[in-house]
Formats: C-alpha cells, sequence, structure tokens
C-alpha cells in the first residue's frame, strides 16, 4: 500500500486499514490475541530475519508472514540463531534451555493480572517471547547459571513497559526460586519509581495466586516463604543496595550519571545470576549512560563475530530511518506492541503534532526511539553526528598546515584547545581536541566513569590542584607545533592574557576572535555545513563527541549564529575552541586553488560558438 495513501485517509479509512492490519497480523501470529501455548523465542528470531532479507521491505504488507524490525533488532535475532547454532561447546558452553526461557513468561501470562485497562489477562506478544525468552533462557551448560546479567529493553512509549516493569519483578521476588532475594524497582526520580512499585502492589492484589503467597506494605512487598523483599529506590535518595538479585531501571534515558547504576552493580557480589533490565525509550540525554549502553549495544550487535557484551542482552528497537516516520506500516518497528495501540488515533494525532518541530521531535524521540534533542535551536542531532565517523591516519598530517584555537575555563571548569587541520582536495577537516581539568574538578564529577574513558582514550587530562594552570596548554600546543605547521592560533581574550603572550613569545602568530554573532556566524554555518556532509574527522572521540551534542544555537535578528550551552552541565569548550579556530579556516577554503586564466569573448564570438 502506498504510504502517503495511508496518511491521506479518513478517519473512517484509517479504521478500515487498521482493523485489515491487525486482521493480517494475527493470521500468522505475528499479533496474539490469546497466550501461545509455545515458546516463540526463536520463531521470532526466524520471523525477523526473514524480514532483514527482503530485498523491498516498504513492498511489507501485513498479511506477509515476516516480522518488521529494526536493523538492530534484525542483528539481535541473528545473535540468538548463531548462538543456537554453536551452543555447548567449549567455545561457547551456553545452552538455550526452553523451560526456563518460558517460565517467566507462563508466570505473567497465568499468575498475573494486569490492574490496568481492558484486558482481562496479559498476553505476551512474539517480541515478548524473545526479549523474556532469550534473558532467562540462555544458560551455562554444566552449571545452569543465566549467561545475561544485564538487558537493555529499548522501545517507544506505551510498549507495555509498566506491566514488564511489575510483572518480572514480581516473578524475580517469588518465583525464581533464590532465597533471600533483593529486588529493586529503580528510576531517576522518586516519584516515578513509586509509582511502578505500587503498579507491582496493585498487579499483586489483581491476581489471587499472588496475593496467598506475597505480602504488600506500603513500602515493601515481601515473599515471607523465601525471605524476599522488593523495595523502590531512585537517584533522588542514594543510598547502598543490599546483595540484589534483580534491579529494574525505568526510563534510564533520564539518568545523568552512573551512581545509582553502579551501587547496584557492585551489590551483586554474593549472588550466583543476578540480574538487571534497563527498559527505556530514547531521550534528551545525549551524555548519559542510556547513550554508552546504546552505542555499546551497536558495536556488539554489528560485530557479532567479536563476541562484545557476551553477558550483556541487547534488544534495540527504532525506525531505521527518520523518512518512516510517515509510514505507518513501519512503526512497528520502533513499538513492537503496536497492535494493542490505539493507532488510528495516533495517525491522526502524528499527523497534527508534525506540523510543530518541538512536538515533531518529541515523536521523533518518544514514539519512534531515535534520539533527539527537542529544542529546535540544537547544532546537531544524533544522525548528523553520526555521518562523521572517518578515522585518519594523524601520521599522514606531519607538516601540514593547521589552525589552532582555545577556550579557557574560570577556575574549576574545563579548558579546551584545537588544532584544526583543513583537507582543501576533500573539503574535510581534521579536529584534535585535548581538553584539561582540574583534580579538584575532577573529584567533584558524578560521572567518573565517563571521565575516566575519555582520560584513557587520550582526549582528557587531569591536572593538579584547584584550578587548571594553562602552562598546560602552553605546553600542548608547542608539542603540536612540532608536528603541524600551526600558521596561526585564535582565542577569546577572556581570561587569556598571560597565555596569549606567552605563546607570543614562543613564536605563534596570535589573532583574537571576536565572540559576537557576526564573527561566529558564518563559520558556525559552515562548520555545521561539513558535519552534515559528513566531512569533520576527529576520530571518534566520545568527548569531542559530547562537546558536539551539547551545543544549542543562539540567534539574532538577523539570524546569526552563536553557541550557547543546553545546559549548565553539558559544557561545550571544545566546540568553543574549534570555532575560534574555523574563522580562519573558513578563508583557507576560500582561497583560489591554483593559476587562474580568464579569457575574454566579444558578442560576435559567443554568437558563432
Amino acid at each position: 500500500m502506498n504510504t502517503n495513501k495511508i496518511m491521506n485517509m479518513t478517519y473512517t479509512e484509517l479504521e478500515n486499514w487498521w482493523v485489515d492490519y491487525k486482521n493480517g497480523m494475527s493470521s500468522w501470529g505475528g499479533y496474539l490475541v490469546q497466550p501461545y501455548p509455545e515458546l516463540l523465542t526463536t520463531w521470532y528470531a526466524e520471523r525477523v530475519i526473514d524480514f532483514g532479507n527482503l530485498k523491498n521491505q516498504e513492498s511489507w504488507t501485513p498479511w506477509d508472514s515476516q516480522m518488521p524490525a529494526s536493523k538492530l533488532v534484525i542483528q539481535a535475532a541473528k545473535r540468538h540463531i548463531r548462538d543456537l547454532k554453536r551452543q555447548g561447546t567449549d567455545d561457547f558452553p551456553w545452552i538455550f534451555d526452553e523451560e526456563k526461557a518460558h517460565r517467566p513468561i507462563r508466570f505473567l501470562e497465568k499468575k498475573c493480572k494486569p490492574s490496568k485497562g481492558d484486558f482481562g489477562q496479559i498476553v505476551a506478544q512474539p517480541w515478548q517471547h524473545f526479549v523474556i525468552g532469550g534473558t532467562y533462557g540462555w544458560v551455562h551448560r554444566d552449571t545452569g547459571i543465566r549467561k545475561y546479567r544485564e538487558a537493555l529493553e529499548f522501545v517507544g512509549r506505551k510498549n507495555g513497559k509498566t506491566t514488564m516493569v511489575s510483572g518480572l519483578s514480581n516473578y524475580m521476588l517469588g518465583e525464581d526460586g533464590e532465597n533471600g532475594a533483593n529486588v529493586y524497582i529503580l528510576a531517576n526520580s522518586q516519584k516515578q519509581s513509586n509509582i511502578l512499585f505500587e503498579e507491582a502492589k496493585a498487579m499483586i492484589e489483581a491476581s489471587p495466586y499472588l496475593t496467598k503467597r506475597f505480602k504488600a506494605m506500603a513500602r515493601e512487598i515481601k515473599f515471607p516463604a523465601k525471605k524476599c523483599s522488593m523495595v523502590a529506590m531512585s537517584a533522588e535518595k542514594k543510598k547502598d543496595g543490599e546483595n540484589l538479585h534483580f534491579g529494574c531501571f525505568d526510563e534510564v534515558h533520564d539518568f545523568i550519571d552512573y551512581i545509582l547504576i553502579n551501587v547496584m552493580k557492585r551489590s551483586r557480589g554474593m549472588r550466583k545470576q543476578p540480574l538487571i533490565m534497563y527498559i527505556t525509550t530514547a531521550g534528551t540525554v545525549l551524555d548519559g549512560p542510556l547513550m554508552d549502553f546504546y552505542e555499546n549495544g551497536i558495536d556488539c550487535l554489528e560485530h557479532l563475530e567479536d563476541d562484545l557484551d557476551e553477558r550483556f542482552f541487547y534488544f534495540l528497537a527504532q525506525l531505521d530511518d527518520v523518512s518512516e516516520a510517515d509510514n505507518p506500516n513501519m512503526w512497528i518497528k520502533a513499538n513492537p506492541n503496536l497492535c494493542l495501540m490505539d493507532v488510528v488515533n495516533l495517525v491522526t494525532d502524528y499527523k497534527q503534532d508534525k506540523k510543530n518541530p518541538q512536538e515533531f521531535a518529541d515523536w521523533i524521540t518518544k514514539q519512534f526511539n531515535l534520539f533527539s534533542d527537542i529544542d529546535e535551536l540544537s547544532f546537531v542531532d544524533i544522525p548528523t553526528i553520526e555521518k562523521n565517523k572517518k578515522v585518519y591516519d594523524l601520521s599522514k598530517l606531519k607538516g601540514k598546515e593547521a589552525i589552532a584555537g582555545y577556550d579557557l575555563s574560570e577556575t574549576e571548569d574545563f579548558t579546551a584547545a584545537v588544532i584544526e587541520i583543513p583537507l582543501i582536495e576533500s573539503g574535510e577537516v581534521v579536529i584534535i581536541c585535548k581538553s584539561w581539568i582540574s583534580q579538584a574538578r575532577y573529584d567533584k564529577d558524578n560521572n567518573k566513569q565517563r571521565l575516566d574513558a575519555w582520560i584513557k582514550q587520550g582526549s582528557l587530562e587531569i591536572t593538579p590542584g584547584d584550578y587548571v594552570n594553562y602552562s598546560y596548554i602552553e605546553q600542548w600546543l608547542e608539542d603540536q607545533s612540532k608536528i603541524y605547521k600551526i600558521i596561526k592560533i585564535r582565542y577569546d581574550r577572556r581570561n587569556s592574557l598571560v597565555l596569549n603572550q606567552q605563546l607570543e613569545s614562543y613564536g605563534f602568530s596570535m589573532e583574537e576572535t571576536i565572540q559576537g554573532f557576526m564573527t561566529l556566524g558564518g563559520p558556525m554555518k559552515h562548520f555545521k555545513e561539513l558535519l552534515l556532509d559528513g566531512k569533520v574527522i576527529f576520530n571518534n572521540s566520545k568527548m569531542y563527541r559530547w562537546y558536539l551534542s551539547n551545543v544549542k544555537l543562539k540567534k539574532d535578528r538577523n539570524s546569526n549564529w552563536m553557541p550557547t550551552k543546553q545546559s549548565k552541565n553539558r559544557k561545550i569548550d571544545g566546540i568553543a575552541a574549534t570555532l575560534n579556530a574555523h574563522c580562519s579556516v573558513v578563508d583557507m577554503f576560500a582561497k583560489p586553488r591554483g593559476e587562474t586564466k580568464v579569457t575574454y569573448y566579444s558578442v560576435n564570438d559567443l554568437m558563432n560558438m
């Protein structure tokens, strides 16, 4: 069906289309209206791979027995099938136990009751068979211990997240066979974790079986027979976890640091098969733990032969391209529970909200699960940053002309310097960025794991004391001048008087970059064009990527641009240093190349051509 036709349907036509969609999906088992008696983990994986093998996915209809899924879910399915083929070997000592895989699914369907909505019972859909069965079914051939210690379920909103959190938390409390199990429902805010905890209680109260076994109190749920306990915790109230057996993080996209996550991980030591699940949509915190999980998941699933993150289960459901937002047939890629949704009204709401850039961005992020910043004045988005993944051998640039730039911190904040090397022939630029923070600033940071990763990559250096001594920047620039031909250093006069004089004494040519719309607007637009064309090479520096994601635009009345931070914690010092340098790099691109030969023609000459 022509996708434009769906978007242009009347309400009645949409209702008829949606009935046909669900009938088609249910005809071959893609949508279940009753619990299926057998485990569908492998069946789902095969249907997903079949979809991935279609030459033209746009031609798929709901009556075709292939399951639409994102490229990354297809890779997760291939991971499962690959592991089945090598299970129980010395190189891969894990086996897929269908009974253990099916047990939590049967528990959800037979013992749990939805506390909300019009559903009389929980019916696990094929994708949930894959996620739950895949997480619980892989065990060691000798010990029976679960393979996966962590799992990321990355889906759009309204895809049964609350049911999954509540049901699995109750299963792990009383049905996993663990004595003294400690179960934690976790969220960024205490309010959100309490909501989920109350939902777990409501599920118990709706189930005669669970009511007899569990004791639900105001702030704790107990399973007295095995002395197990469930509580709600959040990042707002920092405390030590106690011997975690199961932790379920809700909406981890809201987390800005690893503090609570690390507390839970460190508390697993005495358990044989603890499990931590992260259930979330995409978000706008582009430098938090979710972004790390997501990128690690991509790396794992795109390089199956490397066996990365062997004990981390990934299910990354999202649209493969933003253009698929206009094709409701493909919405199931990000919303595997689509057949349980009110899709007719979703389509009409989407058509209306699409007219507003901020509401459209919210749809892209929350419903279609693509990372985006809701602010329309964000400098670049994640898909644009992803275009710039080229890696360049820096040794081949020795002696090349370069422009340097730096941005100095007030006291404890980030300081950054950049070497920008224009590759005139290809129209690309190579960015070498170095940042510094003081030991005092490092000690106060709530996300040292991220800082340590940047240090390991060589992007960040910690300087002794309470502030960054600018002699470190001076030495770095001097060292770089022995490798590259730094023809000029551009700087912001603020805080730079002493360093500027020292660099001039060393022999550098210095030029101030006035921090204003007129000066920075043009170079900033040119730099964004390079990013859009995938022509900015920063050798996949995670710190520079973070800087890029943090930049927001300020506009004057003439639409000139200036950079600013998204928030006080999202630093842009590396980009500020880059833009200082880029003011001169733009001029280098504009210079004539080689000799210019001008030929004059008369009107008669032109007429006779």
